[in-house]
């Protein structure tokens, strides 16, 4: 099936390079994969994968491992941000 994952701010720079201007890249994935999986599959640093979100709801910590992705689902993932 059919997703997309996105990656933002330091995040993005574990996408290949021709994927960064867009921060997106389109992935074809066995069902039941889970955000977890894939956080582990892209070599993603768990501590830095802070905000998830598929289809801009927020996943918690620990729902990862069990929300299945569907089929056009998109996974966006930000690290922590400091900010004033």
């Amino acid at each position: 099936m059919k997703v997309t994952l996105k990656l933002y701010a330091t995040l993005s720079d574990y996408l290949p390079e021709a994927a960064r201007a867009s921060n997106a890249l389109p992935l074809d994935v066995a069902e039941g994969t889970t955000p977890a999986a894939l956080i582990e599959a892209h070599r993603l640093p768990e501590k830095l994968c802070h905000l998830v979100l598929i289809n801009g709801a927020f996943v918690p910590p620990g729902a990862r491992a069990s929300r299945a992705l569907t089929e056009g689902d998109v996974l966006a993932i930000w690290p922590p941000i400091a900010g004033g």
